[in-house]
């Protein structure tokens, strides 16, 4: 079973991809594909040339150009069976991971599936097995779950795109991927899942090549997760050198003797486990886009909506939560990687959020939303409570990918507009987008008795019982993002859904996303209520422990369990009211007094500038590493390459040669005037050295 749950996607990606090469084999036999057509390209999907913001007045305004073009080409032959099997496939595939969620999670049959023998050499040996407890249950249903709903979804958002087949694979791809990471029985084993899930993310977000944002989305996306992931595989390296092995239960039986241990480098002595943690979560940072590796998320958002509720908000980016998770007897061990990993995630929770305050593209403010979110799982992993954190990863996978294709849902019958201040009353238009939306923003925002109600308050009760250095300022930025991310969510649903129409045309020609949208926007709505409280117990309350056994470690000084339960009241009751004050702030800034926002970013027009500009971080990475990266780059292309290389190297030795054999061909004239000359010449010169010679003599 557990075979078919990871390589079916699999097959469907192999099925796919044949197809789609199949299709371009048919289009194009024999030829070089055409150059695309500028006018014609941006039929596909969003079609948003994102510029740089420019301030004018108080207001930053991102230039977009939002239109629509009919199809120039007809759907490759076999799409729909392309969109079928695929689908078909993760269905059953989502079926057997909830069967084996019940199965390992309650009736503890936990699995391991030997494959095959992956890498020997030396004292290295990974063998590829898959590791099936229930912390890879709870992953499984996430991935399954919200990847065949995606798939569904795209059937009908992707149905005027010419590459289907493509589109399908890069998903079914994905998928496997993000299965073989959960599944992994070894660093070597998750690695490979790792960075499978980071080219498959780099492919469906440079989806549509022919935009140069795409492209541009693509690699910094590439780019930033192998920074992340330089340190991850430097995290692996020193596992290996202390422990000699790379298997999960070898790593484990051995991490309690690494306490106390040094690693020697250079003139200095780190702590072992410390320094292990730390290059772990460095890996973490980027896939999860933590603060100061988050600058890829937002941009990524330049791929078709169902990637961005796939990858995006669901599973791609709660790799690094998970992965903190299942190396839990490692950060359990470092009290000073756990105080850390609880700073960069509550950093990472107001600092996204701000930023969401301002932000105008629908997609982006989710974007930011979920690296919000992101902050404070890690929040929940740096204080101990890891099943705390496993438990928001849960919910949010629901309300979040519900979010993502509900805007979807928006941007179709906007005609691919992204703008919200271009938006407005469009709850008369789409009222079922508009109700499942208004049920993702109250679960997010954690309403009472939504899922995030349930989850995301637990993980600032978990900060404020928290021991370590760094929980009080957890508790504090969680807080106040909480306030913050019931602002920009209200925000969003009151500009797109409520108010007078700002564009007149696109507003009436609004209507309903087809049946196929709908229906995984109803399941997921479902789930956005529904994975909350009947999971409570077994996430937060007694039954973790029967529940998660051995896939979670929880040190014998990790009470923090036991100390949420002994947190006064008024600790609970923060959450939600800082819920209910964000609201009625969006309520009048947006519905009663919609001039405010305009006067405030008036008066605060270089906070504006600072959030609208998302903290000037791209400017400072562009200034510090891009341009001298290229300068370096350009310095090596014409100094080293050009003038040295082909100068004085052997292409400027052939060229000199050439240069000297041309002149002395054009000495060749052919008149004997000119040889009789030469002669003349030669016999002078030659009577001259002798005369002088001879003088000497």
């Amino acid at each position: 079973m557990y075979e078919a749950i990871v390589f079916l996607p699999l097959l469907g990606a192999v099925i796919a991809g044949a197809i789609a090469l199949i299709g371009a084999r048919n289009r194009l036999p024999g030829a070089d594909p055409p150059p695309p057509d500028d006018h014609a390209s941006s039929h596909v999907g969003e079609s948003h040339g994102h510029a740089a913001p420019s301030l004018h007045g108080a207001h930053a305004v991102a230039h977009e150009s939002h239109h629509e073009e009919e199809p120039t080409e007809p759907p490759a032959a076999g799409s729909r069976a392309a969109e079928l099997i695929t689908s078909t496939l993760l269905v059953i595939t989502c079926v057997l991971s909830w069967y084996a969620f019940f199965d390992v999670g309650f009736g503890g049959h936990d699995a391991r599936v030997p494959m095959f023998s992956f890498i020997t050499f030396a004292d290295l040996k990974a063998d590829w097995a898959l590791r099936v407890d229930s912390l890879t249950a709870v992953m499984l249903v996430v991935v399954t779950t919200i990847s065949s709903l995606v798939h569904i979804y795209s059937i009908g958002y992707m149905e005027e795109d010419p590459y289907r087949p493509r589109f399908f694979a890069y998903l079914s791809f994905f998928t496997f991927a993000m299965l073989m990471l959960v599944t992994a029985d070894n660093l070597v084993q998750l690695f490979f899942g790792w960075e499978g899930v980071g080219l498959a993310s780099y492919l469906l977000i440079g989806f549509w090549f022919h935009k140069p944002e795409a492209n541009a989305a693509a690699i910094k996306a590439f780019i930033v997760n192998r920074v992340g992931d330089f340190g991850f595989s430097l995290g692996i390296f020193a596992v290996f050198y202390l422990t000699g092995a790379v298997d999960f239960d070898t790593i484990f039986a051995q991490a309690p003797g690494l306490v106390g241990k040094s690693l020697h480098f250079l003139s200095w002595d780190f702590d072992a486990l410390t320094v292990v943690c730390l290059l772990l979560f460095m890996g973490a940072m980027g896939k999860s886009a933590q603060f100061g590796l988050h600058t890829w998320l937002p941009d990524a958002m330049e791929g078709p909506t169902p990637v961005s509720a796939l990858i995006h908000a669901a599973t791609m980016v709660t790799a690094g939560v998970f992965m903190v998770a299942r190396l839990s007897p490692l950060f359990e061990l470092s009290p000073t990687a756990a105080a850390f990993v609880t700073f960069i995630g509550a950093t990472t929770a107001i600092f996204a959020a701000t930023v969401g305050l301002v932000q105008n593209d629908i997609k982006r403010i989710v974007a930011y939303s979920t690296c919000s979110q992101l902050g404070y799982m890690f929040v929940a992993m740096g204080v101990g409570a890891y099943s705390v954190g496993m438990f928001h990863l849960f919910t949010h996978a629901f309300f979040k990918a519900l979010l993502f294709l509900g805007s979807g849902s928006v941007i179709l019958a906007m005609h691919h507009e992204q703008d919200i201040r271009k938006m407005g009353g469009l709850w008369r238009k789409i009222p079922f987008t508009y109700g499942v939306m208004v049920v993702g923003t109250l679960a997010l925002t954690g309403f009472p008795f939504t899922a995030g109600y349930f989850s995301k308050d637990k993980i600032i009760e978990a900060a404020a019982a928290g021991t370590n250095p760094m929980a009080s300022y957890g508790f504090i930025m969680t807080v106040a993002a909480a306030a913050l991310t019931s602002f920009y969510s209200w925000r969003l649903i009151f500009k797109t859904f409520h108010g007078a129409p700002h564009d007149q045309h696109h507003y009436e020609g609004a209507h309903e996303s087809p049946m196929v949208m709908l229906v995984p926007l109803a399941l997921l709505a479902i789930g956005s209520i529904a994975a909350g409280w009947p999971f409570l117990s077994i996430f937060t309350g007694h039954d973790v422990e029967g529940f998660f056994r051995e896939s979670l470690k929880f040190g014998p000084d990790n009470k923090i369990l036991e100390a949420m339960e002994q947190l006064p009241l008024y600790i609970s009751l923060t959450p939600t009211v800082m819920m209910i004050i964000g609201f009625l702030v969006a309520y009048q800034f947006y519905i009663r007094r919609p001039d405010l926002p305009e006067a405030l970013a008036r008066d605060q027009a270089v906070l504006y500038r600072f959030l609208l500009n998302k903290w000037y971080f791209d400017e400072i990475y562009d200034f510090l590493f891009v341009r001298p990266a290229m300068w370096l780059g350009r310095l090596f292309w014409k100094g080293g390459d050009g003038f040295v290389i082909d100068g004085f190297g052997p292409d400027g030795v052939s060229s000199r040669v050439l240069d000297v054999t041309r002149n002395v061909v054009r000495l060749q004239t052919g008149y004997l005037y000119h040889y009789a000359f030469a002669m003349l010449i030669g016999v002078a010169a030659f009577i001259t050295w002798f005369m002088f010679s001879g003088a000497h003599g």
